[in-house]
């Protein structure tokens, strides 16, 4: 299915899956068939050093397959959805004026879905009722606030990690304020959204164990490339650095930047990190499930790859 305001929109390429699920293959080989770039989705992959833990592409990969918005900004930068809005629509036309079409792959939904329908507007919340729910936090710890959080939005809850803690208080801050749940804004959102016609290929394993098994593969491959020391590379040359910026919630680093304070045992990091990273895959893919007019590939299925490319062709002829 194609999702479009209008039959004379421009195209656009979304590819979005759960982590390990081969995303960044399939890309690179719609790439070598069709004239599209390719846009980094993915919010570790947009900082810099980020590398082993973020999965990047090698070197020689992104030489032939350059990432537009891959290394993009520092980690002691906070990035957001905001700002990926604001940087990757110039970016789209810029793609469009050479004559190419932005193909965008990746797996942190939030982006995708700030793109193509808009951020809404929403009030600040008060000092006072920021320091409440953290004083709570602290007392009962942010998992208690994402129960609450699901009792009064669980469209929103379904989405967040139970440590996710800045999302999990921003939500609950709209819920207080304004009356509504955060879901309810999103639907009401403050502007009309991406015009374009959007192919959107959703990937979606069918096979659980296999996914979570090329996932507890790839976290051991990532500790064996030096993820640990990649981490500690990152906190020598970023002193501003620290664990709660986004760059280091992210999963795998969070683990290992909690490692290196001294939680836990190098084996225990390990099994939270592989725990995380599932944990993260289920979220991804009910983010896929529920995106509208997507068309569902499961890289397990033979010859998925193969009807990808088909799909592409023919919507791109149809553009």
């Amino acid at each position: 299915m194609v999702s479009a305001r209008s039959l004379n929109a421009p195209p656009l390429l979304f590819l979005l899956g759960p982590t390990a699920s081969g995303k960044t293959a399939l890309a690179c080989g719609l790439a070598d068939d069709f004239p599209v770039e390719l846009v980094n989705v993915d919010s570790a992959s947009i900082y810099r050093g980020l590398d082993i833990g973020a999965a990047k592409p090698d070197a020689l990969t992104r030489a032939r397959y350059p990432h537009h918005l891959m290394d993009w900004v520092d980690p002691d930068d906070p990035y957001s959805a905001a700002r990926f809005v604001a940087d990757v629509t110039p970016l789209l036309a810029a793609i469009r004026a050479r004559g190419h079409v932005p193909l965008l792959v990746g797996g942190t939904m939030l982006y995708f879905q700030a793109l193509q329908q808009g951020l809404a507007v929403l009030p600040s919340a008060s000092p006072e009722l920021r320091a409440a729910l953290e004083a709570r936090a602290e007392r009962e710890g942010w998992p208690a606030l994402h129960a609450e959080l699901a009792r009064v939005d669980p469209v929103t809850a379904t989405r967040l990690a139970p440590l996710d803690r800045q999302r999990i208080q921003r939500a609950l801050e709209v819920w207080h304020v304004t009356g509504h749940p955060l879901s309810f804004w999103h639907q009401e959102q403050a502007r009309a959204g991406l015009p374009d016609r959007i192919l959107t290929l959703g990937l979606m394993p069918g096979q659980r164990a296999a996914l979570h098994e090329r996932i507890a593969h790839r976290f051991d491959q990532m500790l064996a490339q030096g993820l640990v020391e990649e981490v500690r590379r990152l906190r020598l040359r970023y002193p501003r650095l620290t664990g709660e910026m986004p760059a280091m919630r992210a999963v795998g680093y969070r683990q290992v930047w909690q490692f290196l304070e001294g939680e836990g045992s190098a084996s225990e990091m390990r099994l939270r990190g592989i725990i995380a990273t599932r944990q993260l895959a289920r979220r991804q893919l009910t983010w896929v499930r529920n995106w509208p007019a997507r068309v569902a590939l499961d890289p397990d299925q033979m010859g998925w790859e193969g009807m990808a490319h088909a799909l592409v062709e023919h919507f791109l002829k149809s553009a």
